[in-house]
């Protein structure tokens, strides 16, 4: 049990350079249970979207069967940072160009949520295509320009309405 007041929410997706179940994307489907269950068990994570599958490769979002979300929520900055250099999960990214096309737009960001809130994915769509418009914000960030805990109003003007991703 935590006294937190907030909890960093993060989404990341990715455009699939092939189907799920190709030869192409194996490696990357045959490492997804163990690195899942390594973010389940380790320091300061909260929660992930996961289907009835225990993945989340079959969520849509944007409205592109192409694209796969993985969102979560951890404690803190620090503990999202443990994780994804450590473990299972260090050599995900650096393969991450044999299964997932280059995209222009920003793919990852993070904001904070009121503890125990379950974030949404059109909730991260909503942050995501903030940070595309406004860059980093307390609304929506990255790790390498973040915020405290706290405001995280939207930043004025217009979002566009465009869900795709373009390489």
């Amino acid at each position: 049990m935590t006294d937190a007041v907030y909890e960093l929410a993060q989404v990341n997706i990715a455009r699939l350079k092939a189907p799920l179940d190709s030869p192409q994307l194996k490696d990357f489907m045959d490492a997804l249970d163990p690195v899942n269950a390594a973010a389940d068990a380790a320091d300061g994570f909260v929660w992930r979207l996961q289907s009835e599958a225990g993945d989340a490769t079959d969520i849509p979002v944007f409205g592109d069967s192409w694209l796969i979300i993985n969102m979560s929520v951890w404690r803190d900055a620090d503990a999202l940072t443990a994780f994804m250099y450590q473990g299972r999960h260090r050599e995900m990214p650096a393969r991450r160009r044999e299964w997932f096309e280059r995209l222009a737009e920003a793919v990852t960001t993070l904001w904070w949520v009121p503890a125990g809130h379950r974030p949404t994915v059109a909730e991260a769509e909503t942050r995501l295509l903030h940070l595309r418009t406004h860059g980093p914000t307390p609304y929506a960030f990255t790790l390498r320009t973040s915020f405290p805990a706290g405001a995280t109003a939207p930043e004025t003007g217009e979002v566009p309405e465009g869900l795709g991703c373009s390489p």
